[in-house]
């Protein structure tokens, strides 16, 4: 999962159990919807990609930066201290196990597991909304 500094997830995927998470990044980062906002060309990509301690390979850090993305993931086997806005991940995986369906797998059919997951983080994503949108 992919999510904005304010806690709305931009792309989510759906992978095997045994699945190294690093293995998912680019096909992840290339799913993210375009922002719209200001005037002119909606924005494909972050400046930023803040990650943990699994996401510390070099391979992929050279794939992020020739997207125009700086990769801030903590560096395996060291005490790095100087991220403090990685709890933000925690926070959003904590939000979405409050839903019961997502957080333990109870269908054997992938997607409707992948359909539960789209409505969890579609109702984060409302419950997130400032009420003059709604």
């Amino acid at each position: 999962m992919i999510r904005e500094g304010g806690g709305i997830p931009l792309a989510v995927t759906l992978t095997g159990g045994n699945r190294h998470d690093i293995t998912q990044l680019p096909p992840l980062v290339k799913t993210i919807p375009p922002a719209r906002g200001r005037r002119g060309r909606p924005r494909r990509k972050p400046d930023v990609l803040v990650a943990d301690y699994g996401y510390d390979d070099e391979p992929y850090r050279d794939q992020l930066r020739q997207r125009g993305i700086t990769p801030l993931s903590s560096r395996k086997r060291t005490r790095d201290t100087s991220q403090p806005v990685r709890w933000v991940v925690e926070q959003t995986l904590a939000l979405l196990h409050q839903f019961r369906r997502p957080a333990t797998r109870w269908e054997r059919r992938t997607d409707l597991h992948h359909d539960f997951l789209n409505l969890a983080t579609s109702l984060i994503c409302w419950r997130r909304l400032p009420e003059q949108i709604r």
